[in-house]
């Protein structure tokens, strides 16, 4: 052990344990009182290496320090505060455990200096999430072991490019990798599973919706950006990356604005927003990667916030479908307000957190003329505004009005809303203290006329289209198939008539099997009825026969 610095991630899984044990006031002061010690002792982290211990012929580095790990650590700190917050009335006494868990997974992910230690806290947080969704029961169950599944798959592909890593270069270092072996694509493979990139993007629409009204805003904040975060340290200026990012952008668009179920339209916009991150990180200049930080940090706030609304409206209403909803507005204005707001940052209004990060990445791909990524990154934020900009509220809270009439959530879910929703604005207003947290100097004034200007013409167009569309963009009752239809259904249609079509092989096979030796018996009375009661056997014939009769005894036993 180098030094007595506390680890922020054990400390957090310690309170998830103690958290099994503990029952009313007492749970919920701990729930709250954790995440701060944690948050505290995240910023009593040095730079540098701080813990490590020795495994094998390996030195494990439990803790290293620096701006980057730094950054994630707080706003994972930060989440799980809010979330525990919001969640304070959840019943079910196995989540809001499951959720530190996979916070203190998460920031130890962030912490770790080297392979191993990473791939660690990196199943710990898989098991974490699972649970997370399993706790919500009904339909999650099913969902939770589909999530599990893709993550298993995810964890082994990781760990089969570690082993190769370790193999070839004799190193367990955590650095920046390049695409020069085999190894190094298992584990980008591993990494891009977590961040939702495709072909397997449908594991976080399909599982994050089933969870509780609380457990889908933990969901939001770790998995994903826990994958930005070791992109941006293993991979970074990786260019497939780029068209791996692009890719997700449009596909989180796309499904959003079919959807309609308004925590599925969210889910796959966290699959859009992460594509903007993992583009910037294929970009790969510091103010790409600047951008990238600071966008996930934003990103896990208002991300937070919008699921916030959408679980307050779950908690109060029961009620999850676009065309269920309507009108809440008039009796649950917080909601509502908490809601908007949220809904301008995702969209990147100028004033608030989504400006202010997102706006760096897009001049970045300007920077290094890539003319064609910075055109489709502009396109795409159009597309955010028409989805989670405008959609989610219009349809929840404004459309044409469903009789719905609840009041607003009870008091400690409309103080976590209210705290993202500050934090949204005063991040907006002010980005200075967000900038001095990012990896590399900050050379960059968000607030400029052109990209001021710029931007309100994006929102305001996409906004007047989406109004004179309206009709067209109106949600029915309607299934969106994706991608994991393949796995959930044909393969699984598949590998049933499989099964049955070997069974039914076997079952004709021994039925002819059966006939056979019933022919091959009647076959030899008729010869010993033939040869009489005082004839022979020549001893060949008589071998002959004894192999056949214990072939048939074999193959009757064993079938």
């Amino acid at each position: 052990m180098t030094s007595l610095v506390m680890h922020p991630g054990l400390v957090l899984i310690a309170g998830a344990l103690l958290l099994l044990a503990l029952r009313g006031m007492a749970r919920s002061t701990v729930s709250l009182g954790v995440p701060v010690l944690v948050l505290y002792l995240v910023w009593q982290v040095p730079d540098g290496v701080a813990w490590s211990v020795p495994f094998l012929d390996y030195q494990l580095t439990l803790i290293v320090g620096d701006r980057l790990s730094r950054l994630f650590a707080t706003i994972f700190a930060m989440m799980a505060f809010g979330g525990a917050l919001f969640a304070l009335n959840q019943k079910s006494p196995l989540e809001l455990p499951a959720a530190l868990l996979y916070a203190g997974a998460a920031i130890g992910v962030t912490l770790a200096g080297d392979l191993i230690t990473v791939f660690v806290f990196w199943e710990l947080m898989a098991i974490g999430s699972t649970l997370v969704i399993w706790s919500a029961g009904g339909s999650a169950y099913r969902a939770s072991l589909r999530y599990l599944m893709i993550h298993l798959l995810g964890g082994v592909i990781l760990m089969a490019g570690i082993a190769g890593h370790v193999a070839e270069f004799g190193t367990i270092e955590f650095t920046r990798m390049t695409l020069d072996s085999p190894a190094h694509w298992l584990i980008l493979a591993g990494f891009l599973i977590n961040a939702g990139a495709p072909p397997l993007s449908a594991w976080l629409p399909d599982a994050y919706p089933e969870a509780s009204w609380s457990g889908t805003v933990f969901l939001s904040a770790f998995t994903t950006k826990t994958a930005v975060y070791v992109l941006l340290r293993g991979f970074p200026g990786t260019e497939l990356l780029i068209y791996i990012g692009l890719f997700m952008v449009f596909y989180g668009i796309v499904y959003a604005l079919l959807e309609n179920d308004m925590r599925r339209i969210l889910a796959y916009s966290i699959v859009n927003q992460v594509g903007f991150m993992v583009t910037g990180i294929g970009i790969g200049t510091e103010m790409a990667l600047n951008g990238t930080a600071a966008h996930a940090f934003t990103h896990i706030i208002y991300k937070a916030l919008l699921l916030m609304s959408a679980g307050s409206v779950l908690f109060m209403v029961g009620k999850r479908k676009c065309t269920d909803l309507g009108g809440l507005f008039q009796s649950m204005p917080v909601t509502a307000i908490c809601g908007i707001v949220g809904a301008l940052a995702i969209s990147s209004f100028p004033l608030t957190s989504g400006f202010i990060s997102k706006s760096m990445i897009s001049q970045s791909a300007a920077d290094e003329h890539l003319f064609y990524v910075w055109l489709m990154l502009a396109a795409a934020s159009a597309g955010v505004f028409l989805h989670a900009g405008i959609k989610f509220p219009w349809f929840v809270f404004f459309q044409k009005d469903s009789g719905l009439r609840p009041p607003d959530p009870p008091r400690n879910m409309q103080w976590a809303m209210i705290l993202f929703a500050a934090l949204c604005i005063g991040l907006g207003v002010f980005p200075g203290p967000l900038y001095a947290l990012l990896p590399y100097a900050v050379h960059y004034e968000p607030y400029t006329g052109a990209h001021v200007v710029t931007q309100l013409q994006l929102l305001l167009f996409s906004g007047l289209a989406f109004f004179v569309m309206l009709n067209y963009l109106r949600r029915t009752l309607t299934l969106t198939l994706d991608v994991d239809w393949l796995y959930r259904v044909l393969f699984r249609g598949l590998a049933r008539e499989s099964v049955a079509g070997i069974s039914r092989a076997g079952r004709d096979f021994e039925v002819a099997a059966r006939k056979r030796m019933e022919q091959w018996g009647m076959g030899l009375l008729r010869q010993s009825s033939a040869m009489g009661a005082g004839s022979s056997w020549p001893t060949g014939r008589m071998a002959l026969w004894a192999m056949v009769l214990l072939l048939g005894y074999l193959l009757l036993y064993y079938l």
